[in-house]
Parts: C-alpha cells; structure tokens; sequence
C-alpha cells in the first residue's frame, strides 16, 4: 500500500453481552464512544467509531451483545446486531479467554455459518488473555478454529490494550481501497445529542442495581450552545414505575445529582467544553412499547408481541 492510497470500510464487533466489545471500540479509537459498564445488554444501538490506522480509515460498528431475546426490545436490539454484522466488510468476533467457547458463543458461529455472506472475512479476537495461561490460550485457539473457519486470530486486552494495535494493523490492510467515509478528526457518527444521552445511561447504569436500568432510557430534549462557548443539555429519564423514580432520584435527590454531575463531567471532557446538565425523571408506563422511542435509539420499532 503506497502513501497515496486510501484505504476505508466498516468492521463489525460481535460476540456475547460482555465480552468487552465497548472497551475493544474506545482503545481503537482512543476516546470513549460506547458506554462501558458491568452490566449486560448495555449497548443498544450500533455505535459507529472511526479509527485512522495510516492511511486507512476503519468505521467500527458496536453491536449490542448477542444473546437471547425475551422482549421486544431485546428483539430489536439482536437484529440491529446482525443487521450490522452482515453489513459489514470485516467480522471480528471477540469471544472471553476465561469463558472460552460458550454455548452462546456456539450459537453465534452456527449463525454466521448459515447467514453470514460467502468470502466475508471473520477474525476472531480472544479477549482478557491476561486471565488464564498460555497453555490454555493456545488449545482455545485451536478449538475455535476448528469450530469456525477464522481467517485470522488475535490474541488481545482491550482494557489493556494488548494486542490491540496488531488487530488495528491488520483490519487497516484488510479493508477495501477507496476514499475515507469521514473527516480524519471525527470519531464517530452517532449524533452528539445521542451520544450525551448514552453518557447519561451509562452513568444511572452504574449506579442502580439489577433490573432497573433495563427498564429506563434517556433522551435529550434540549440542546443549546451558549454564547460563552459552553453548552446546555436539558435530558429526560424515563422510567417505567413511580418507585423507579424514587430510586433514580434518590434520598433528598442525592443520586440524580450524582449521576448528573459524573454525566455533565463525562460529557465535558467529550466535547472539550463546559457542559450544564439539567436532568428529568418522567414515568412512562409503556415507553417499551413505543415505536419513537427505539428510533431514539437507532432501534427498528417490531410490531406483534412485546
């Protein structure tokens, strides 16, 4: 590849909830486009992010875990993942060294053999390698290659960052010649209203337990940069029961004012600027169930059984 030649194309990341797919995405592109938490189905939309490798232009898109649906919006969140799975020009299926081939893991190789594109390039990238011993490393490997038909394997730390610029290399040389689909300095397409909000989630994520943050989501409803340079976001949280807004809100509101303030600092270092963050919490029985609010989230709204 000379200097002169361009280099661009789109990379899915696929794999189980959790396998550090979120993580694997901001050391690529070195910022923090897609939330991260401990908790599992966290990213529902495809997130794209671009990452400069030389001359070649990668657009990673973020696929919410694959795993199986109940509702209906897990349903729409497993068909986004596919959707941009089988768009892509490259595969990377990141699977856990400690977990090694799950069965959720087999249900996704059966997958890709029977609907994923003839030729399309899959690379399996085994994470969190600094958990088990080589030895062991080594016979995953082989075992998922017996498995799939990987073209290449990567042995990787997202959150360390082993590993990482190899994989980057290499999708960089393995991405069709062609003009960047982006400005060198953006880094991810998602709108900022959108990804302000995803900021927001992640942070009630974190600080609420069990099932509640799978039953809110959060919009912004206003945005509006002011003369002096900074910036206002007004968003709202919307829960589904009176007493997940107690709990969102906190004693004497102590834990929205928590999640705002580590929302509005998050979001400031995003933009380079000074954010004022004003937070909403609304009860919404059945926002679930209505078809704007997945296109909020860049989700396909289903009709029939939620």
């Amino acid at each position: 590849m000379t200097d002169t030649t361009t280099r661009a194309g789109f990379v899915a990341l696929i794999g189980e909830p959790n396998a550090g797919k979120s993580t694997l995405l901001n050391r690529m592109v070195g910022a923090k486009v897609s939330i991260v938490t401990h908790k599992v189905q966290t990213t529902r939309t495809r997130i794209r992010g671009v990452a400069m490798e030389g001359q070649a232009q990668i657009v990673f898109v973020d696929t919410p875990g694959l795993f199986r649906p109940r509702r209906r919006l897990d349903r729409a969140m497993v068909k986004a993942a596919w959707g941009g799975a089988s768009d892509a020009d490259i595969i990377v299926l990141l699977i856990e060294a400690h977990r090694g081939l799950t069965e959720g893991v087999q249900a996704i190789i059966d997958r890709m053999a029977n609907e994923m594109p003839q030729g399309q390039p899959v690379a399996l990238a085994i994470n969190k390698i600094d958990r088990v011993k080589s030895e062991v490393l080594l016979a995953l490997a082989e075992r998922m290659n017996e498995a799939y038909p990987f073209t290449k394997t990567f042995m990787i730390s997202a959150e360390k960052g082993y590993g990482v610029k190899d994989l980057r290399e290499w999708l960089a040389g393995e991405v069709p010649q062609g003009p960047w689909f982006y400005p060198e300095d953006q880094i991810a397409d998602l709108p900022m209203r959108m990804i302000a909000a995803e900021t927001t989630r992640e942070k009630l994520t974190l600080r609420l337990h069990e099932e509640l943050p799978y039953q809110l989501t959060v919009e912004t409803e206003k945005w509006e940069d002011l003369p002096d340079g900074s910036t206002r976001i007004d968003q709202i949280i919307y829960v589904m029961r009176d007493g997940h807004k107690g709990i969102v809100l906190g004693n004497k509101g102590e834990t929205i004012k928590a999640i705002g303030s580590a929302a509005r600092a998050d979001i400031s270092e995003f933009l380079g600027r000074t954010v004022h963050l004003f937070l909403q919490v609304k009860v919404r029985p059945n926002w679930l169930d209505e078809p704007e609010r997945y296109s909020e989230m860049g989700l396909e709204f289903k009709d029939g059984d939620a």
